[in-house]
């Protein structure tokens, strides 16, 4: 680690009320990249906010939102992250192998359009830095120009989530290894 993290004892009041707001929310804990973040307390109260509305209140289920944080997990090759999302997902239901795919940089067999699409969105906003004229219309018809956005602001903000952890070396867990290479 590159950082050294406060403890809510050592956070300054605009820090501690950061935190403190973040723990009152539905993840009932602060954020991994939150604690790099107090560095900047409005930035890491926004982007807190932000993630905690990406996180729970997108028009889609974990099943499919995760589709596209492990995509970007993946992309960024977010050790961290990855581990804790990929527990999330197989939570919210998704196959074991959507995940073992994606991880494995293949392209996962869907029976959902919906998974399918926020795969493809995901993928070429990542690779591509866009999407194509097709992609588009296909997506705003199947997920809607609302999820469309949804998508976008989950792979810009888990984009955010993966450069901090990644920056500053989050280690996992004491005895857990990474699944990526």
């Amino acid at each position: 680690m590159r950082l050294k993290l406060l403890s809510p004892g050592e956070m300054n009041a605009e820090q501690k009320e950061t935190y403190d707001e973040s723990i009152a929310g539905k993840r009932g804990a602060p954020p991994a990249p939150m604690m790099a973040w107090l560095n900047s307390p409005p930035m890491a109260k926004h982007a807190t906010r932000l993630g905690e509305q990406l996180r729970f209140n997108t028009i889609f289920p974990a099943k499919l939102s995760e589709i596209a944080i492990l995509v970007t997990a993946r992309h960024w090759t977010s050790h961290y992250e990855w581990f804790a999302h990929k527990r999330l997902a197989l939570k919210g239901g998704m196959d074991p192998d959507i995940i073992d795919d994606i991880r494995d940089r293949r392209t996962p067999d869907f029976d959902d359009p919906k998974g399918q699409l926020i795969y493809e969105v995901a993928k070429s906003l990542h690779e591509g830095h866009g999407i194509s004229n097709s992609l588009y219309d296909e997506a705003v018809k199947v997920l809607t120009e609302r999820g469309v956005v949804e998508v976008i602001g989950l792979c810009g903000y888990y984009t955010m989530v993966s450069m901090t952890l990644n920056t500053f070396e989050f280690g996992l867990p004491e005895g857990e290894v990474s699944d990526l290479a």
